[in-house]
């Protein structure tokens, strides 16, 4: 009898996995009604390890005096606040399962709080990003994002729905490396089930130029080994310059690729699955037509953020996009380099390489053991200004 494992997998059980079923079955709407051996579990402040029948049973909390005359039971402890300079385990899950769904939102400087998993016994992260950053909200402002993987709804509630399977344990954690406090609620929402020989494990690392140098690309991530496929960008642009911005071709390094890659974009607009500067012919108040950015969101890719300068101190554009794999992985066998080049024009009608502040987080599965990250960029290089 074939088993359901991971039901709500839906959509991405196929393309990130290989194969249009996970375990002989597949994960979409149509098979919700299948039954299984799987175990709904949820970790959050009522529940902190996720333990069967454990949870709303604090008696002390920061709900603690909202709740006075009414009692354990009544959102006791609905969050936690995590110290500046502290790290706070979010989950620590012992045994084989994969986690659905994360909800979370924290307050304070989103760079500021770094996110990290760890999978089975490894002792360096498998993820790791300022929480923003890996939420799509890299520019530490709210815009709301509707995508399959993630969504960010108002006000500032953080969801991803990337399938993080893994067979011995999970550890989730998050860093405060402000000066200041922050207050974190959170809910991550898995599954105690077996995991198929072929699941591979999820990853995503955080970087940051700023500036660029001049006629640098700007390296995404180079540091995959091993056999995976690599399933989503995200990206926040810092523009330094007047004029367009998104002329640079992104490129697959795959498995040995040396000068050339195998796998060559054509644009950024492109990539990110736009065309012509992102732009529209919008009509004014006054009756006169704009050409003005767009932003949008798709299942798949999307602008949600586009910031625009105030004419005094904030003078600044700042972009967020993001591009999702989902049906079209990159997949790989031994290793992955990926790099985009930062691009515009001159007055002539020449290109321009720019020098922008580019960020980037980028998300993969692959088998373990994984390379070893770049060392994450320090509190003052992390800052938005």
């Amino acid at each position: 009898m074939r088993r359901l494992l991971l039901p709500a997998l839906l959509a991405f059980a196929g393309p990130i996995f290989g194969q249009s079923t996970f375990n002989g079955v597949e994960s979409n709407l149509s098979n919700l009604y299948r039954l299984s051996p799987a175990r709904s579990r949820s970790i959050s402040p009522e529940n902190f390890n996720g333990a069967k029948g454990a949870g709303g049973k604090a008696t002390t909390g920061m709900g603690a005096g909202a709740g006075r005359d009414l009692g354990q039971g009544w959102k006791i402890s609905p969050c936690v606040t995590i110290k500046a300079g502290q790290t706070f385990t979010v989950a620590e899950i012992e045994g084989s399962g994969s986690i659905q769904h994360i909800w979370m939102t924290p307050t304070g400087n989103w760079r500021y709080s770094i996110i990290r998993f760890y999978w089975d016994d490894e002792t360096t992260p498998s993820v790791e990003a300022p929480v923003g950053d890996f939420f799509g909200m890299g520019w530490g402002q709210y815009a709301p994002l509707q995508s399959l993987a993630v969504c960010v709804n108002p006000g500032s509630a953080f969801n991803c729905y990337w399938p993080m399977p893994f067979r011995k344990k999970c550890r989730i954690t998050m860093q405060n490396i402000d000066t200041k406090d922050m207050i974190l609620y959170y809910q991550v929402d898995y599954l105690e089930t077996q995991v198929p020989s072929d699941a591979a494990y999820f990853h995503a690392q955080f970087r940051r130029v700023n500036p660029l140098p001049y006629k640098t690309n700007y390296t995404l991530v180079d540091s995959i080994q091993g056999k995976g496929q690599y399933v989503g960008t995200y990206l926040a642009i810092g523009v330094h310059n007047n004029g367009w911005w998104g002329e640079g071709e992104i490129k697959f390094y795959m498995d040995g690729d040396t000068e050339f890659p195998t796998i060559c974009g054509t644009g950024t607009e492109d990539y990110f699955c736009g065309s012509y500067d992102f732009d529209t012919q919008q009509k004014m108040a006054d009756g006169h037509t704009e050409s003005r950015y767009t932003p949008f969101c798709t299942p798949y890719s999307g602008l949600p953020q586009v910031i625009e300068g105030d004419g005094h101190y904030s003078v600044s554009q700042r972009f967020g996009l993001y591009r999702w794999h989902i049906t079209d992985p990159i997949r790989f066998e031994k290793g992955l380099r990926v790099t985009i080049q930062d691009l515009g024009w001159r007055a002539d009608g020449r290109y321009l390489p720019l020098q922008d502040d580019m960020a980037s987080t980028v998300f993969w599965y692959q088998t373990e053991p994984h390379a070893a990250f770049p060392k994450l960029p320090g509190k003052d290089a992390l800052e938005v200004n």
